[in-house]
Protein backbone atom coordinates (compact mmCIF):
# COMPACT_ATOMS: atom_id res chain seq x y z
CA UNK A 1 0.00 0.00 0.00
CA UNK A 2 1.15 3.46 -0.84
CA UNK A 3 1.90 5.00 2.36
CA UNK A 4 0.89 8.67 1.19
CA UNK A 5 -2.44 7.12 1.92
CA UNK A 6 -2.87 8.31 4.98
CA UNK A 7 -1.38 12.28 4.10
CA UNK A 8 -4.96 12.59 2.61
CA UNK A 9 -7.60 14.39 4.46
CA UNK A 10 -8.88 12.12 6.94
CA UNK A 11 -12.79 12.68 5.61
CA UNK A 12 -11.41 11.18 1.93
CA UNK A 13 -9.29 8.70 3.56
CA UNK A 14 -13.09 7.02 5.42
CA UNK A 15 -15.25 7.98 2.33
CA UNK A 16 -12.18 4.93 0.48
CA UNK A 17 -12.56 2.85 3.49
CA UNK A 18 -16.01 3.25 4.01
CA UNK A 19 -16.71 2.61 0.08
CA UNK A 20 -14.73 -0.40 0.13
CA UNK A 21 -16.07 -1.91 3.44
CA UNK A 22 -19.45 -1.99 2.75
CA UNK A 23 -18.94 -3.68 -0.65
CA UNK A 24 -16.34 -6.24 0.34
CA UNK A 25 -19.33 -7.00 3.37
CA UNK A 26 -22.18 -7.54 0.87
CA UNK A 27 -20.62 -8.93 -1.82
CA UNK A 28 -17.33 -10.92 -0.10
CA UNK A 29 -13.90 -10.84 -2.01
CA UNK A 30 -15.24 -12.84 -5.05
CA UNK A 31 -18.04 -10.16 -5.83
CA UNK A 32 -17.10 -6.84 -4.40
CA UNK A 33 -16.45 -4.74 -8.02
CA UNK A 34 -13.57 -1.85 -7.61
CA UNK A 35 -16.08 -0.33 -9.78
CA UNK A 36 -18.97 -0.15 -7.27
CA UNK A 37 -16.24 0.66 -4.54
CA UNK A 38 -14.61 4.33 -6.64
CA UNK A 39 -18.74 4.69 -7.36
CA UNK A 40 -19.46 4.66 -3.85
CA UNK A 41 -16.52 6.76 -2.83
CA UNK A 42 -16.97 9.21 -5.65
CA UNK A 43 -13.23 9.21 -6.90
CA UNK A 44 -11.35 7.89 -9.86
CA UNK A 45 -10.28 3.85 -10.37
CA UNK A 46 -6.78 4.97 -11.18
CA UNK A 47 -6.92 6.54 -7.94
CA UNK A 48 -7.80 3.69 -6.17
CA UNK A 49 -4.73 1.71 -7.69
CA UNK A 50 -2.97 4.62 -7.05
CA UNK A 51 -2.61 4.18 -2.98
CA UNK A 52 -3.55 0.27 -3.36
CA UNK A 53 -2.19 -1.30 -6.58
CA UNK A 54 -5.14 -3.60 -6.97
CA UNK A 55 -8.26 -5.43 -5.70
CA UNK A 56 -6.72 -7.60 -3.23
CA UNK A 57 -3.68 -5.04 -1.96
CA UNK A 58 -7.35 -3.16 -1.04
CA UNK A 59 -8.86 -6.10 0.93
CA UNK A 60 -5.35 -7.06 2.31
CA UNK A 61 -5.27 -2.96 4.08
CA UNK A 62 -9.09 -2.83 4.55
CA UNK A 63 -8.25 -6.35 6.80
CA UNK A 64 -5.60 -5.15 8.52
CA UNK A 65 -7.09 -1.40 9.81
CA UNK A 66 -9.93 -2.76 10.60
CA UNK A 67 -8.18 -5.52 12.96
CA UNK A 68 -6.07 -2.72 14.38
CA UNK A 69 -8.48 -0.08 14.78
CA UNK A 70 -11.03 -2.34 16.86
CA UNK A 71 -8.18 -4.13 18.65
CA UNK A 72 -7.42 -0.51 19.92
CA UNK A 73 -11.09 -0.02 20.61
CA UNK A 74 -11.86 -3.32 22.59
CA UNK A 75 -8.24 -2.88 24.69
CA UNK A 76 -9.28 0.68 25.39
CA UNK A 77 -12.72 -0.23 26.73
CA UNK A 78 -12.53 -2.80 29.24
CA UNK A 79 -10.35 -2.49 32.26
CA UNK A 80 -7.73 -5.33 33.20
CA UNK A 81 -9.25 -5.14 36.78
CA UNK A 82 -12.84 -5.68 35.66
CA UNK A 83 -14.77 -9.37 36.42
CA UNK A 84 -18.12 -9.02 36.09
CA UNK A 85 -18.55 -11.27 32.64
CA UNK A 86 -21.50 -9.21 31.83
CA UNK A 87 -19.72 -5.57 32.29
CA UNK A 88 -17.22 -7.15 30.04
CA UNK A 89 -18.86 -8.07 27.50
CA UNK A 90 -21.26 -4.67 27.79
CA UNK A 91 -18.20 -2.61 27.14
CA UNK A 92 -17.03 -4.87 24.60
CA UNK A 93 -20.38 -4.04 22.72
CA UNK A 94 -20.02 -0.36 23.48
CA UNK A 95 -16.20 -0.41 22.04
CA UNK A 96 -17.49 -1.99 18.55
CA UNK A 97 -20.75 0.34 18.43
CA UNK A 98 -18.44 3.29 19.15
CA UNK A 99 -16.25 2.07 15.73
CA UNK A 100 -19.21 1.42 13.56
CA UNK A 101 -20.31 4.90 14.65
CA UNK A 102 -17.23 6.03 11.96
CA UNK A 103 -17.38 2.60 9.90
CA UNK A 104 -20.98 1.46 9.48
CA UNK A 105 -19.70 -1.62 8.36
CA UNK A 106 -16.87 -2.28 9.20
CA UNK A 107 -18.40 -5.33 11.95
CA UNK A 108 -19.80 -6.74 8.97
CA UNK A 109 -16.62 -6.84 7.03
CA UNK A 110 -14.70 -8.66 9.61
CA UNK A 111 -17.99 -11.18 9.70
CA UNK A 112 -18.03 -11.60 5.83
CA UNK A 113 -13.81 -12.67 6.09
CA UNK A 114 -13.94 -15.26 8.90
CA UNK A 115 -16.70 -16.76 6.17
CA UNK A 116 -14.47 -16.23 2.76
CA UNK A 117 -13.36 -19.27 0.53
CA UNK A 118 -11.29 -17.18 -2.14
CA UNK A 119 -7.79 -18.60 -1.62
CA UNK A 120 -5.95 -15.45 -2.41
CA UNK A 121 -8.30 -13.64 0.07
CA UNK A 122 -7.29 -16.12 2.68
CA UNK A 123 -3.40 -15.99 2.28
CA UNK A 124 -3.58 -11.96 2.69
CA UNK A 125 -5.17 -12.08 5.56
CA UNK A 126 -4.09 -14.93 7.65
CA UNK A 127 -1.39 -13.73 9.67
CA UNK A 128 -4.01 -11.38 11.35
CA UNK A 129 -6.49 -14.31 11.04
CA UNK A 130 -7.11 -14.83 14.72
CA UNK A 131 -5.64 -11.54 16.18
CA UNK A 132 -9.18 -10.49 17.40
CA UNK A 133 -10.32 -13.60 18.93
CA UNK A 134 -7.69 -13.93 20.59
CA UNK A 135 -8.19 -10.32 21.85
CA UNK A 136 -11.96 -11.17 22.67
CA UNK A 137 -10.63 -14.30 24.53
CA UNK A 138 -8.16 -13.15 26.90
CA UNK A 139 -10.69 -9.96 27.63
CA UNK A 140 -13.59 -12.28 28.41
CA UNK A 141 -11.24 -14.49 30.23
CA UNK A 142 -10.91 -11.94 32.92
CA UNK A 143 -14.42 -12.95 34.70
CA UNK A 144 -15.21 -14.79 37.66
CA UNK A 145 -16.53 -17.49 36.55
CA UNK A 146 -17.91 -18.54 40.21
CA UNK A 147 -20.82 -16.35 40.05
CA UNK A 148 -22.53 -18.24 37.11
CA UNK A 149 -25.20 -21.03 38.84
CA UNK A 150 -23.86 -23.90 38.99
CA UNK A 151 -26.13 -25.34 35.75
CA UNK A 152 -24.90 -22.76 33.43
CA UNK A 153 -22.66 -23.91 30.78
CA UNK A 154 -20.26 -20.74 30.32
CA UNK A 155 -19.34 -21.50 26.73
CA UNK A 156 -22.53 -22.10 25.24
CA UNK A 157 -23.54 -18.87 26.87
CA UNK A 158 -20.66 -16.69 25.48
CA UNK A 159 -21.79 -18.50 22.36
CA UNK A 160 -25.40 -17.83 22.53
CA UNK A 161 -24.65 -14.32 23.38
CA UNK A 162 -22.52 -14.15 20.39
CA UNK A 163 -24.76 -15.42 17.85
CA UNK A 164 -27.34 -13.20 19.46
CA UNK A 165 -25.83 -9.61 19.26
CA UNK A 166 -24.38 -10.66 15.80
CA UNK A 167 -27.59 -11.47 14.66
CA UNK A 168 -29.25 -7.86 16.26
CA UNK A 169 -26.54 -6.07 14.24
CA UNK A 170 -27.50 -8.18 10.92
CA UNK A 171 -31.45 -7.60 11.50
CA UNK A 172 -30.98 -3.75 11.63
CA UNK A 173 -28.99 -4.05 8.95
CA UNK A 174 -31.03 -5.76 7.09
CA UNK A 175 -34.04 -3.56 7.52
CA UNK A 176 -31.80 -0.47 7.19
CA UNK A 177 -32.81 0.32 10.47
CA UNK A 178 -29.01 0.41 12.02
CA UNK A 179 -28.37 3.05 14.56
CA UNK A 180 -25.45 2.48 16.99
CA UNK A 181 -27.21 3.67 19.87
CA UNK A 182 -30.03 2.38 19.56
CA UNK A 183 -28.36 -1.06 18.51
CA UNK A 184 -26.41 -0.71 21.72
CA UNK A 185 -29.39 -0.40 23.93
CA UNK A 186 -31.27 -3.40 22.62
CA UNK A 187 -28.00 -5.56 23.35
CA UNK A 188 -27.88 -4.15 27.05
CA UNK A 189 -31.37 -4.68 27.47
CA UNK A 190 -30.05 -8.81 26.44
CA UNK A 191 -27.07 -9.03 28.02
CA UNK A 192 -28.93 -7.35 31.80
CA UNK A 193 -31.65 -10.67 31.09
CA UNK A 194 -28.95 -13.42 30.92
CA UNK A 195 -27.19 -11.71 33.68
CA UNK A 196 -30.22 -11.78 35.98
CA UNK A 197 -30.68 -15.81 34.77
CA UNK A 198 -27.68 -17.13 34.91
CA UNK A 199 -26.14 -15.26 37.91
CA UNK A 200 -26.45 -16.90 41.87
Amino acid sequence: MNEKFFDLKKEKQDRMINAALKIFALGGYKHASTDDIVGEAGISKGLLFHYFGSKLGLYSFLYDYSVRFMKLELTGAVSSTEQDYFEIRRLMEYARLQVLKNYPYMQQFLNRCRREDVSEALVAIERQRNVLSDVQAVLKNQADRSRFKTEVDYEKLDQMLTYTLNGLMNAHFEDASFHPDMLYDESCAYLNMMKTLSYR
